[in-house]
């Protein structure tokens, strides 16, 4: 249907709620052993007659993914897929990839390993400086996301709500992107020009992305959406005579090319005639934000904003940028005043799907984030920190992004007051597992030894094999239990807010892979946390009230058991709250149903098996160049600091690439990645320990006991067995 069309198609809410569980039981009925069966005739059949909303409530492991992937085969139209956190996205994207391996199915979640914002705090007269650490390996990624949504159809973009936020208009992202075809002709500094306009590096050293080098008639790009394959155009006179994909460590050739497009190398990138229009229209603005600071007497926010602002406008004249230039994207895009600012949405074609995953999370978290900006930005611009017009560079109001996602199914265990409003209240649920497993087993113990109680369940679980989810209510006590756990002969590590993106992702890899036995975490081990080898989840403190074990909370946490025949949960609390009755409740139904289908259709419940695998390899990160290392025998590495000789190949391989020595590099490349694998292999062989086993080290370096800066500092005045007191009495 059109964006913005009507929810109501079907007539009353009992009607609505008959058809979609007509058409969503097509797509998500069981045939033996609880199968989806075919459905993607029924789905194509709900969005086309124009239904904008759908509610799919799925409990964990039912299969919830493989219904979104089922329908985006069967549409085949470009999807978005929204989750809440970037630990889910990445997830979801290697789901999908796998599900999807024929489509460019794309990652885009927020750049930043490290982000503090600008801010002032009048109370303190403090102001604080926008500091940011940038992700090459996501930036990437955002930049082929991009591309793809505009050059194929068959797109599913995974990505987090950071979304919506401006990244900078599509009309300039596209209309400045360079096309070169075989035969074409182009001029060569004019070539250049333009690159240098997209803001591509020139250099003529060895090329790394987002830049490119000249050899006589020869141009080099190494574009930003690619990993390891970069384009040599090959110039005769005007005409471009050939145009070779090659690799630029080793440069060899992999492909010929007809064509190529080279996308700007910043999202943000605009013309130089529209940098010089935003220019004159910031003098105005300034000039009349100047007029009215003097004439209220605050001559120190009008010599700050005028000294502040007329540097950047000199540094935008002379380079085409300047740092924070997002705050005059009101005259770079040339929005007027409150219009919504460019986002990924702008970028999807008017056919696009949105899936909006763990809506019960997601759209709240959508809500919320325009509130928050807009206060920060109005301080800024009230003290003279900034122009007024840097409001504009803010998130989607959540009006602005109903209004404008398109097509949408929510999908969670616990659906939204919000998302079931749209349908009317009608949802289908999905609780039967393709594998047959029932919800897990739900026991409440007492709070006053639940720690005891809880070091001799791990070590049970760690004996035979399985894992542990352990959620607390606050950072510190995470940390605190960390430690304590350690200290009882436990292998254990933290995980929440404070670990950055990627370290996340490689710490529940590590735990699957028996590096260590239990994961202690706050919020972050709740919604899609995909972990087969869990079998005991511990919720310490469940009868404490609160958005953190409240209902859907609560189920969403014990649903992380149910992945494993041998699942458990146990709830530690004294008393019985509303929110843990009802939660309790809930699983109870779920269960008997689940058995009584089982029952009824012969079905013998099965753990899930999932493969192991980096979540974030590249689409694009297929070696195709085989070099041998000289050593057929496979040295072992027993005894050796790997770590250390890791490094110094790494090392070694830069060094020889920017001598141009691409053979030695090549060498040096595979032998790394040869001794990566082995690393792993080692560690698969050492699971076979006990809980006691320390060999398994693993790939993740933070959320280990004694990683905390806090428990550091901490640690100062204190010895071991005080923290423990004060943590644990």
């Amino acid at each position: 249907g059109p964006i913005g069309g009507s929810s109501g198609s079907l007539g009353t809410a009992e009607t609505r709620a008959r058809g979609w569980r007509r058409r969503l039981r097509d797509r998500l009925g069981v045939r033996a052993r609880g199968r989806p069966a075919r459905g993607d005739r029924g789905a194509d059949r709900g969005l086309r007659e124009g239904e904008r909303d759908q509610v799919l409530l799925g409990v964990t492991g039912s299969g919830k993914t493989f219904t979104m992937t089922h329908v985006i085969r069967a549409l085949g139209r470009p999807t978005l897929i929204l989750a809440h956190n970037k630990t889910l996205a990445a997830q979801l994207y290697g789901e999908m990839r796998e599900f999807l391996p024929n489509n460019s199915v794309e990652y885009f979640v927020s750049y930043y390993d490290y982000y503090q914002p600008e801010a002032y705090v009048p109370r303190s007269d403090t102001y604080i400086e926008k500091d940011a650490s940038i992700n090459e390996h996501i930036d990437r990624m955002r930049h082929s996301a991009t591309r793809a949504l505009l050059e194929r159809e068959d797109v599913v973009i995974v990505a987090s709500v950071s979304c919506i936020y401006g990244i900078g208009a599509v009309e300039t992202y596209s209309s400045m992107a360079v096309s070169l075809a075989l035969e074409g002709r182009v001029d060569q500094r004019a070539l250049i020009r333009k690159l240098i306009d997209l803001q591509y590096r020139r250099t003529s050293q060895s090329l790394e992305r987002g830049s490119f080098r000249v050899r006589g008639d020869v141009i080099e790009i190494f574009p930003a959406h690619s990993e390891d394959r970069a384009w040599r155009i090959s110039l005769f006179g005007d005409e471009i005579e050939e145009i070779i994909e090659f690799d630029p460590l080793t440069g060899a050739k992999t492909d010929k090319l007809v064509r190529v497009r080279i996308y700007p190398n910043s999202h943000y990138v605009t013309p130089r005639p529209t940098v010089r229009q935003a220019i004159k229209q910031v003098r105005i603005e300034l000039a009349q934000r100047l007029e009215e600071f003097n004439a209220q007497g605050q001559l120190l926010e009008a010599q700050r904003l005028e000294q502040r602002t007329l540097f950047d406008l000199e540094m935008m004249e002379a380079t085409g940028s300047c740092a924070g230039i997002e705050n005059y994207s009101r005259y770079l895009t040339g929005r007027n005043p409150g219009e919504p600012p460019p986002t990924l949405f702008e970028y999807l074609p008017e056919n696009a799907l949105l899936i909006v995953d763990e809506s019960h999370v997601t759209v709240p978290q959508l809500g919320g984030m325009f509130r928050g900006d807009f206060k920060r930005k109005s301080t800024l611009a009230e003290f003279g920190f900034r122009l007024p017009s840097c409001v504009d560079n803010r998130p989607l109001k959540f009006e602005e992004w109903d209004a404008m996602r398109p097509e949408t199914i929510f999908v969670s265990a616990t659906p939204g007051p919000w998302e079931l409003e749209r349908t009317g209240g009608a949802f289908v649920e999905q609780v039967i597992r393709p594998t047959g497993l029932i919800d897990p087993i739900c026991v409440v113990r007492p709070v006053e030894q639940q720690v005891d109680d809880l070091i001799a369940e791990c070590k049970d679980c760690a004996a035979r094999g399985l894992r542990v989810l352990v959620t607390t209510l606050t950072k510190r006590m995470a940390e605190d239990l960390t430690e304590y756990l350690h200290e009882a002969g436990v292998r254990v590590r933290y995980l929440h807010s404070d670990i950055d993106t990627i370290e996340r992702i490689e710490i529940i890899r590590d735990l699957r892979l028996g590096a260590f036995d239990v994961l202690v975490g706050i919020n972050l081990l709740r919604e899609g946390l995909d972990i087969p080898e869990c079998g005991l989840v511990a919720i310490l403190d469940a009868d404490k009230e609160g958005f953190l074990r409240s209902q859907t909370s609560l189920i969403q946490t014990i649903g992380r058991a149910a992945r494993n025949i041998d699942g458990r949960v146990i709830l530690y609390a004294d008393h019985m709250t509303n929110s843990l009755s009802n939660a309790l409740a809930e699983t109870e139904r779920r269960r008997s149903r689940q058995q009584a289908y089982n029952v009824a259709n012969g079905i013998t419940p099965e753990s899930v098996r999932k493969s192991i695998t980096d979540i974030l390899e590249s689409v694009y990160g297929g070696d195709h160049v085989t070099v041998e290392t000289g050593d057929e025998a496979a040295p072992h590495l027993i005894g050796h600091n790997l770590e250390a000789h890791l490094k110094d190949l790494e090392t070694r391989m830069k060094a020889a690439a920017a001598d141009l020595e691409f053979e030695e590099a090549a060498r040096l490349r595979d032998e790394i990645r040869r001794l990566n694998d082995k690393d792993l292999e080692l560690k698969g062989a050492r699971r076979g320990g006990g809980a006691g086993d320390t060999g398994s080290r693993g790939r993740s370096s933070k959320g280990a006991p004694g990683t905390s800066a806090r428990k550091r500092s901490k640690a100062k005045g204190k010895g071991k067995g005080a923290r423990r007191r004060s943590a644990f009495g």
